[in-house]
């Protein structure tokens, strides 16, 4: 059960910006874009990667055969989020996002520890 509910958590931490791809105003007031601009557009894009996470999280919380390699694809969405920002600066901007996804992590090594070592 708990599995489950860490799987639950991942997908939740990604909702909101998966819910950019449905409602755009999101993305200005998340990140301080404007419309028409080409990172407005990407951000747009992003917003749809981050629903393929949550589905992904979704996925595995109901799955356990996916939960290895849902593992790794979270895992590159945050780990790479937080190299990036990192290497780059460590914007305040985007200090936030980049906390919710350390917050996200000691959860995903759990789940992802379990999803291997029952691996067999």
């Amino acid at each position: 059960m708990i599995i489950k509910v860490c799987w639950a958590f991942l997908g939740l931490l990604h909702a909101m910006p998966a819910l950019a791809l449905f409602r755009p105003a999101l993305l200005e007031k998340m990140y301080g874009v404007a419309p028409g601009t080409d990172s407005f557009t990407l951000l747009h894009h992003r917003a749809a990667l981050f629903l393929v996470v949550v589905v992904i999280s979704v996925w595995a919380m109901l799955r356990p055969e996916v939960r290895a390699l849902a593992s790794i694809a979270v895992g590159i969405s945050m780990v790479s989020f937080i190299l990036v920002w990192w290497l780059s600066g460590a914007s305040p901007g985007l200090r936030t996002i980049a906390l919710a996804d350390m917050i996200g992590l000691p959860v995903l090594l759990f789940v992802g520890w379990h999803a291997f070592r029952t691996i067999g």
